[in-house]
């Protein structure tokens, strides 16, 4: 038989109010394990998932298959760490350092990561799909195979970096360095490549599908391989004497041009 003091305070809710009072008490234990989850200590798989990390300092650490997917880390500090397989998907990782880090086939899909530093950094089969990543820095990255689908990459670095076979479609890539770059096989189609520096870059395999060349620099860079480029791409772009055409295609009477038009 219920107690008195049970029967006064269920009846006038029903079984409305206990289930309200339930999900009260669930989501308390929930709320109370993610924030005691927050506090595991770094390590291989961890799951700070959701967690405000801002300025951690975690050099050289092993957080392979650590889930940091929407997770605070800016102004954090990872570099020379393994963070293979790693989940930062929709993470906030601006002014953050991944020098000399690890990251095969680490997921930034949808990640913020505004002047973030990947300096020499491994990202061979990195996720970057639709990810906000301008003005960072990318030199010497060895990062084949990775995806930048939709990324906005805009006055990014990929100096000296290693990009073959990585897929760039749909890209923004406005004014970003590729000098002394490895492109073969990168596919650019309908990437926003405007005022970019590509000049002495050796684009074989490149498709060029819809991609936008304005005053793109081109001088000396050779593009005889690259697939999809048309007359009025080359026409919008800066080139010069050096610059190898595919053929069927003709050196604009404009070139050379600076680039520095408005």
């Amino acid at each position: 038989m219920e107690p008195d003091w049970l029967k006064v305070r269920t009846r006038p809710f029903g079984g409305r109010g206990i289930r309200i009072v339930g999900a009260a008490l669930m989501l308390a234990v929930c709320s109370g394990a993610a924030e005691a989850r927050c506090q595991d200590s770094p390590g291989p798989g961890v799951d700070w998932a959701g967690c405000s990390k801002a300025r951690l300092m975690l050099n050289g650490e092993d957080l392979s298959g650590t889930k940091f997917q929407r997770s605070l880390l800016t102004l954090s500090d990872f570099a020379g760490s393994k963070l293979i397989e790693a989940d930062l998907s929709e993470t906030e990782i601006s002014r953050t350092r991944f020098e000399k880090a690890n990251l095969t086939r680490a997921n930034f899909t949808k990640a913020l990561g505004w002047r973030a530093n990947f300096a020499e950094a491994i990202l061979s089969d990195a996720e970057f799909a639709s990810a906000d990543m301008n003005r960072s820095n990318f030199a010497q990255v060895q990062a084949s195979g990775a995806n930048f689908q939709k990324a906005e990459l805009n006055r990014s670095d990929f100096s000296g970096a290693n990009l073959e076979r990585a897929n760039m479609t749909k890209a923004e890539l406005s004014r970003v360095i590729f000098q002394q770059t490895k492109l073969t096989g990168v596919d650019f189609s309908y990437s926003n490549l405007s005022r970019a520096q590509l000049q002495g870059a050796v684009l074989q395999d490149v498709s060029m599908v819809g991609s936008y060349l304005y005053l793109t620099q081109l001088g000396g860079a050779d593009l005889s391989s690259v697939k999809g480029l048309t007359q009025a791409q080359i026409d919008i772009a800066c080139g010069d004497a050096q610059t190898k055409l595919p053929a069927g295609l003709t050196v604009p009477q404009a070139w050379p041009c600076t680039g520095n038009e408005d």
